[in-house]
Order: structure tokens, then sequence, then C-alpha cells
């Protein structure tokens, strides 16, 4: 168990904004920050960041919370080591009790497969380092490939010994289950026997962007035709190779400052590079490039620059990829190596000034490379140059942007010598098969829908759902700050009629709202805002020094996701970027005591009107009981109304 002192203090020194920023790029809006969900597949900002609230919240999936609910819903970790991960970003000391073997037993199978992956990692590292075999097999490679003893560590590279089940026996000494060790994929269980996976090569551990080890990669250094030169790890719980890219841990920081990600092929490549000084470079992995691993860099930087060797055929093979990157609507360049060179080799070769040059004057366009490339091949053949100028016109109807598409049209025209007029007619083409197939499935789901829109009825606005949840948002906001508040007394006047007089008083929000509540006995319907509005009530006036981060801190998922999608529902709407259309709205905070009395008013005339209704009804249950004296409460409450609806001005 973590010490509270420690969490506390990680909880005081931790930053929401800090710690998001490792795996959002965050941009400023107004007093928050603003991104694409890391939840989801989106194209406008719907993620906000309050650095004032140390909380975030995801208007796409509905998810929000503090730094740590971040953590837990991202990165998938546990509580324990959202803290602990915490810590260790900010250098904090964790004081904890060791864990009993029972607590061993009841952690999670997911946590359980990262754990096997954590170890393995650490074993295989220590096999390349400490063993013989390791140093005169593994580390020699390593060597050879020109990696310092420092980048070998700092990418944790590893080595797994040319023997059976070395590995597996050992871990299986040291308590780790064979279930897990074969779910994650180190070892091979067959036929009631096991061996490792991964036997006589040099292991690249892939980790998450948070830096979990998920699975591996090994090479082997053997010539051995049955056996594949690279072994990835299979899939499991904890590793998808279509959603992972390797490097993206070390890479993620540097590809939000230089606002670019140089896309590879190799671990190898990755490493080389950065060990040269380049560091904003991820691989796929010898993959082919997934959406979900281009949504990945996209979270980080709108701008792709893949990087080719000198083989032609591969290059071809690879196109693909960026009408994927273009579908995203992302930028991508292409930079191409001499032939026979790689990035890994061409990096070796060159010092960290050669191979930037190098990169910014051979990046090119993704137009003008795959024109180019491919004109080069249909030059002298019309009916080629024909496939060749629907291949890039099919490519540039992958781009969102209209703009952009048009500007591209341009060039393609001076490339391919071919009149705008015919691209844009070849591009309509395109766009109108596109359209129809979309209209097809979209007719498709909406008489699907249909069917399941008659069988609803449709929902009316529940007011007073709207307004209890009002109140509990003027409590979290402004619960703690005094305000001068004009109260209405019920009077008669001289002429026996009712009228409502005010009378100034200050008070504290929470203060107002608690003790006109309690005079009119109006309680709360929604149970999730009445659990909510009694802890609040009682923190206030248990502690004047209320800290809302705290408060957030201290409740469970389930009510911290209502109270950030309340608190940050004022940032929600800098989503629209109002200012820059001139339209300003109006600042809460400046009226505070003004939005508390209405609220209260607005909940005061609702169940008024409730009441009303209700009377109203039994009056029809028997006419000849009590029917006097119900009508009369029916006058009296009406009356009270009308006073309420004038002083809101409402339509009477």
């Amino acid at each position: 168990m973590i010490s509270k002192s420690t969490i506390d203090q990680v909880f005081e020194t931790a930053r929401v904004e800090e710690v998001i920023g490792d795996f959002v790029q965050l941009k400023k809006s107004g007093s928050s920050f603003k991104g694409l969900s890391p939840f989801s597949d989106e194209r406008s900002p719907s993620f906000m960041v309050s650095p004032v609230k140390q909380i975030w919240k995801d208007f796409s999936s509905g998810k929000g919370g503090n730094v740590v609910a971040f953590l837990m819903e991202h990165e998938h970790f546990t509580y324990p080591e959202a803290i602990k991960y915490l810590a260790n970003k900010y250098n904090i000391e964790v004081e904890e009790t060791e864990q009993t073997s029972e607590q061993k037993e009841q952690a999670d199978e997911r946590e359980s497969l990262y754990l096997v992956s954590e170890y393995a990692s650490k074993y295989f590292q220590k096999i390349l380092h400490k063993t013989d075999q390791g140093k005169a097999i593994g580390l020699s490679y390593f060597k050879e490939r020109g990696f310092t003893e420092e980048t070998i560590k700092k990418f944790q590279l590893g080595y797994s010994l040319d023997e059976w089940q070395a590995f597996t026996d050992e871990a299986l000494k040291q308590g780790y289950k064979l279930d897990y060790l074969n779910k994650t994929g180190v070892t091979i269980v067959k036929d009631e026997k096991h061996f490792d996976r991964f036997k006589g090569r040099v292991m690249f551990p892939i980790r998450s962007m948070s830096g979990r080890v998920l699975g591996f990669g090994g090479r082997i250094l053997i010539a051995d035709k049955k056996a594949a030169k690279y072994l990835n790890s299979p899939e499991s719980d904890i590793y998808h190779k279509s959603k992972v890219l390797y490097g993206i841990f070390h890479a993620k920081q540097s590809i939000a400052k230089e606002d670019n990600c140089y896309l590879v092929e190799g671990y190898t490549d990755v490493i080389q590079f950065h060990q040269k000084g380049i560091k904003n470079v991820v691989s796929s992995s010898g993959t082919a490039l997934t959406p979900e691993q281009i949504r990945l860099i996209n979270r980080l930087t709108k701008n792709i620059t893949v990087l080719f060797d000198g083989d032609a055929a591969g290059i071809r093979a690879s196109l693909r990829g960026i009408d994927l990157i273009l579908e995203q609507g992302m930028n991508v360049k292409i930079c191409t190596f001499p032939e026979g060179e790689d990035p890994d080799s061409f990096a070796k070769q060159n010092t960290l000034e050669e191979l930037t040059v190098y990169l910014e004057e051979h990046a090119q366009d993704f137009i003008q490379f795959k024109a180019s490339m491919l004109f080069e091949d249909s030059k002298n053949d019309p009916i080629k140059k024909a496939d060749t100028v629907r291949d890039i016109v099919n490519s540039i109807s992958k781009i969102p942007d209209r703009i952009k598409r048009e500007i591209y049209i341009q060039e393609c025209s001076k490339i391919m010598d071919i009149s705008e007029g015919v691209l844009y007619s070849t591009l309509a083409q395109m766009s109108k098969k596109d359209y129809q197939d979309a209209n097809k499935q979209y007719k498709e789901e909406q008489k699907a829908f249909e069917v399941i829109k008659n069988q609803q009825t449709r929902k009316k606005v529940d007011v007073q759902y709207e307004l209890e949840r009002k109140i509990i948002q003027i409590l979290l906001l402004y619960g703690n700050r005094t305000e001068d508040f004009e109260d209405l007394i019920l009077k008669e006047n001289e002429k026996n009629e009712l009228i409502l007089e005010p009378v100034i008083h200050q008070s504290k929000v929470f203060e107002k709202i608690y003790l006109d509540l309690q005079e009119d006995e109006m309680e709360f319907t929604n149970l999730k805002f009445k659990e909510l509005y009694y802890k609040i009530i009682d923190t206030l006036n248990q502690n004047p020094e209320f800290a809302l981060e705290s408060f957030v801190n201290d409740e469970d998922a389930e009510i911290v996701a209502e109270m950030t999608t309340i608190l940050m529902e004022e940032e929600r709407y800098s989503l629209s970027n109002w200012n820059r259309k001139n339209i300003f709205p109006k600042d809460k905070s400046d009226s505070i005591s003004q939005l508390v009395s209405e609220t209260i008013l607005s909940l005061r005339c609702f169940l008024i009107s409730k009441k009303i209704e209700e009377l109203s009804l039994e009056t029809k249950g028997d006419i000849e009981r009590q029917y006097k004296d119900i009508l009369e409460e029916v006058v009296g409450y009406k009356k009270l109304d009308n006073l309420l609806s004038r002083k809101l001005n409402k339509p009477l």
C-alpha cells in the first residue's frame, strides 16, 4: 500500500496539463488547453484540460477526472501504478508496504501480463550484460550496429539465451505463472511442453506511450532459412501491434516540440536516429501502417515525414500507407535515401548536421514524390500514364480539406502536364462514387435507425434535473465565495396583496443555497446529485479552505466523471472559438449572486407549477370532496407562482 503522505504529495506536485501533454498535443485556449481526444477518432478538438481546476474532460467520450484518472483511462494503470508513475515523473519518493503473496494473487489478469512483460524485459537485459553468451553474441551485435552502452540501456535492449527453456524455467522459479507467460507470448506451451519463443535472439522491448512493456521484437543472429529474421510477440490483452508504434515513449515529447514525426520501418532505424540526436522518430515495426498508429501520431502532431530506403519495390509496396495518412487529415512528406542505404546505415555514416540537412533538402511533398516516381515508370506509355494520374487523383480525393485538395490538383497538373479541368473531372467522378457509396450506407443505417426511433417516445427536457445540476455546478465553482444577495421576503401590502420585498444581506454561496433549500424543504430527486450535494455542503462546512482539486481526488470514479462534466462545461464552449467570431459570452463569475438567486427561484417556480398540476388532478378525482379547499390552495400557489415569474421576467 502506498502511504497517504505520498499520495497527497503526488497530487500537490503533479500538473495535469504537464502529464497529459506527454500523451496529447495541447494548445492554449483561454485559461485552459484543448486537443484531440485520445479516446476516440476525431479531427476537431473536444478534449479540454483545466490547469486552474486540475481536471480534464473528453466531450467526445464523456470521460473526465483528475490526473490519476487520465492515466488509469489512457494507460490502463491501476490506481497505485498511476501514483507511482507520477511519483517517478516528479522525483517523489514512494513510501509503501510490501505486497503480500495473497495481494499479488488478487491482481487482475491484465496487470499480471504487464508484470510478466516487465520481468521478461529485465531478464533479457540481465542476460545481455551479465552472461558470457549475452556479451559475446548479443552485446557484440549491438556494438557492431554502432549502439553505445547508454543507448542500449536507454532502449532496454536484451538477449534471449540460445536454449529451449532458459527464460521460462527462471520465470517459473521466480513465481510467475505459466498461463501468463503463455498469454504474453514469451513462452510457447504445446502438448504439455513449454519452450522460449525468442530463443537465441536479440530483444527489442516494445513500450507504450507511458513506457510500459507491451511485447517484444526479437532478431535472429544466425542464418536459418526456416526461422523468420524478426519475430514479434503475438497479440494479447496488452499488445495489439496495429495500435503500437516502436519508439513512441522516447519520441513523444520531441514529436510535439518539433511538430513533426519521422516514420521509419525498423527498430534499429529508430535507435540509430535517436542516438544521432533526432528523437522525433517512430517505427511501425515492420507491419503495414494502420489508421490506429496514424491516430497515435495525430495526437502529437499533424505532420509526418515517411522515410524510405533506396529499395524502389519496397517504396511502391508502402505507398498505400500514404493514403491512410491523408485520410486522417494529416500532412505527409516522403524522403528517400540513396540506393543501398536505409535510415539506420545513413544515420550511422553521417553527422547530425549532415543528416538534418539531408532530411530538410530531400523531403518532398507526397504529391511531388508520388508523381515523379510513378511518372518515371509510365512516361513512354499513355495507358500507364493515365493509370498514374488516376492513382494520384485517388490519393488527393482522400484529403478531407477542400482547399488542400484544390492546391494539390494544381500541383499535379503542372507535374503531369495535364489540364486542371480533366483532373477536377476525375476527382469529381471519384468523389461522386464515394458519395454514392456513403449515401447508400447512410440510407441503410437510417432505415435501421427509424425502426428503433419509432419504438421510442421523444424524451422531454427534465427541468428539475437541469436545475439540480446547475446548483451542483454553482457549488463546485463558487461555493466558498462571499456575495451580496437580494432575498425576497413575502409580505402583504396595505391592500392585503402578496408582494415580494427585497432585503440585501451578505453570505457564502453554499450557505445561501443550503438555507434556501432547507427553508422551502426542497429535496434533490436525482440520487447522484443528492449524494454530491450533501458531500459538498458537509466539506464546505468543515473546511473553509476548501480546494476543488482535492475534493475531486477523494471521490469515486462515477461521481468524478459527473463532476468533471459539470465543471468543464464552460471550457466546452471555448472549443467553438466564439471570441474569433466577435461573440463574447458573459462570464458567470461576474454575477454569481444573480445566478444563485435565479436558479433557486427557477426551482421554486418549477416545484410550485408541479404542485399546482398535482392539486388540479386531485379536483378531477372527487369534485365534491374538499373541492373548495383544494381550489383555494391552487389559487394561493398560482399567486406565488405569478410573483416569482415576474421576478424572473418569465411570461405569465
